[in-house]
């Protein structure tokens, strides 16, 4: 499997310059990045050894092409390219435009059945501007859906400013579990996992008091909650959960992450991962990856009502363990 990173970040937050590191480290040697428009690129001219129409070759070796239609067009063209011998890869690097929502693009991927044959998603990194980034959050609702999908977070020109305490506020209330770090501070090689898919989204907050839900709410209706549960969670009930929340809640579901401790699977929980209304099927890790056992789960949503979920997942539980019961055969 090819893994995928997205890079996001509102305008002029630095995600050019971050992308510039990452080709420069040497565990990124073979990569091909897409970008929206060659005009937006603004790679470092030393980087381009060569172009042609839609493909730069750069001086470190990696590929960097342009969204002529679409993503999965792209996608695809690159990997027929990269299956004919014409270009090699191991993991491509997404730029998005300073005003995308990150949302569509993992839907893409999550969704494409051609796609996702050959991809994994690797997290998405989101780029905030420590001199203008409170200002852009308070008046872009794009600015906050990048930041509420990221898995990490990056701050960057952190040698203009420091990081207020408002700034660090407002990111820790649109997503308390993303991984927090000083752009020029960071290792390029430690922000993505590869294809170590199950590891992605196990850094979750722990809600406080061991409530069953822990809230930040926001102007704009984004609204970040956990769902904690110590006992461990029926198989089935995990599945029917899921889908009645793709199903009922839909693109109001921003994003969903978690750890859940599986009834059937003790010792081994599942890592699950949706956008708006497409989860993917749970992985499972050989262990749990803190002495923490419970179930946690991390919902980024616009308008989904906070008891919502626990409520749901109370009513299936209940269900599914009376018709166990009914099913039993006699001791």
């Amino acid at each position: 499997m090819i893994p995928v990173a997205i890079v996001t970040g509102f305008l002029g937050s630095g995600k050019t310059t971050l992308i510039s590191r990452i080709l420069r480290d040497a565990a990124f040697a073979r990569t091909a990045v897409i970008v929206n428009e060659f005009g937006e690129i603004g790679l470092d001219h030393e980087l381009i050894a060569s172009s042609d129409e839609t493909l730069l070759a750069l001086t470190t070796g990696c590929l960097c092409c342009a969204v002529r239609s679409d993503l999965v067009a792209t996608l695809l063209d690159l990997g027929r390219r990269r299956a004919t011998g014409e270009i090699a890869y191991d993991r491509v690097l997404i730029e998005t435009s300073g005003l995308a929502d990150p949302a569509p693009i993992l839907h893409a991927l999550m969704t494409d059945r051609d796609i996702a044959q050959h991809h994994v998603i690797d997290g998405v990194v989101t780029v905030v501007d420590t001199l203008h980034g409170e200002a852009t959050l308070g008046h872009h609702p794009e600015a906050r859906r990048q930041v509420a999908l990221a898995d990490t977070l990056l701050l960057s020109k952190t040698d203009l400013a420091d990081p207020a305490e408002a700034l660090c506020a407002r990111l820790r209330q649109l997503n308390p579990g993303a991984a927090r770090h000083i752009a020029q501070d960071v290792v390029p090689a430690t922000l993505f996992t590869g294809t170590a898919a199950a590891t992605r989204f196990t850094a979750l907050p722990d809600p406080p008091a061991r409530n069953p839900f822990v809230r930040a709410q926001h102007s704009d209706g984004i609204e970040t909650f956990v769902l904690q549960r110590d006992r461990p969670i029926p198989a089935l009930a995990l599945t029917l959960l899921l889908e009645a929340l793709a199903e009922h809640c839909g693109a109001r579901m921003l994003r969903l992450k978690g750890l859940v401790d599986i009834e059937e699977m003790p010792g081994r929980p599942a890592v699950i991962h949706g956008v708006q209304h497409v989860v993917s099927p749970p992985e499972f890790l050989d262990r749990w990856p803190s002495p923490d056992r419970s179930t946690r789960i991390v919902f980024i949503a616009q308008g989904v009502p906070r008891h919502f979920p626990s409520r749901l997942l109370d009513a299936i539980e209940h269900e599914v363990r009376e018709e166990t019961e009914r099913t039993l055969p006699p001791p």
